[in-house]
């Protein structure tokens, strides 16, 4: 017999976050606040996706936004100019945010009254796909650029995602980057996943994400 005890920290850890998680998506509920959380790798263009997004809605919702880094505020200075209320996030060297961590950051943005609140998580497609943030759904961005392998070197990111918009298609022609790949990829993880090809510095596509995205505020209200 061992005369020591064996202790499963990640499973602990995870355990412990869920349940934080399920009790901020209640909150979230009950306030009618839904909570996106937005994912991807740096300089996939989820910054740019957010204006968009904010362009398209701000007359029909009240917007918040928490903006998620390491360090720096230089999103969150974009972001300011929209007229969305924001909030920069530091994670002090994490590479991904808990529901602790995006309930502190809730609790500072003040949801009262925010319809749409968008967490623009660490550019990573390793640890945020591993805790559950509290979010109403999760979203992702692959860009053109970062190649149509993704799918089969992070299967877990796209497994976990109701929705993955592929950005920067106005570049297409230039990369070798098969969008059908793409889809039978990440369909075979996640049958349920919807698949949006958008260009978030031309706009193409942006009018199909923003109805999707509307669609599942309306219901998170229902």
């Amino acid at each position: 017999m061992s005369s020591f005890k064996v202790i499963e920290i990640k499973e602990s850890v995870f355990s412990d976050n869920n349940k934080q998680a399920d009790k901020l998506r209640e909150e979230l509920k009950k306030n009618k606040t839904f909570l996106l959380n937005l994912m991807s790798s740096p300089g996939s263009g989820k910054t740019t996706t957010v204006l968009r997004t904010i362009e398209a809605l701000k007359d029909e919702m009240k917007i918040g936004v928490l903006e998620a880094d390491i360090d720096s505020d230089v999103d969150a200075e974009k972001v300011s100019k929209t007229g969305a209320k924001v909030i920069q996030l530091h994670t002090g060297g994490m590479c991904h945010l808990d529901a602790d961590m995006t309930n502190q950051g809730i609790t500072e943005l003040g949801i009262e009254g925010i319809d749409l609140a968008i967490l623009e998580n660490v550019g990573n497609l390793v640890c945020p796909a591993e805790f559950d943030t509290g979010a109403s759904k999760n979203a992702m961005i692959l860009s053109v650029p970062e190649g149509d392998d993704k799918p089969l070197k992070y299967p877990l990111m796209f497994s976990i995602v109701d929705v993955l918009l592929i950005n920067k298609i106005d570049a297409m022609g230039i990369f070798d980057f098969d969008i059908e790949a793409v889809k039978k990829r990440v369909e075979k993880l996640n049958p349920n996943i919807k698949v949006i090809p958008i260009s978030a510095k031309t706009g193409e596509g942006i009018d199909e994400w923003v109805a999707w995205l509307r669609e599942q505020v309306k219901k998170w209200n229902e």
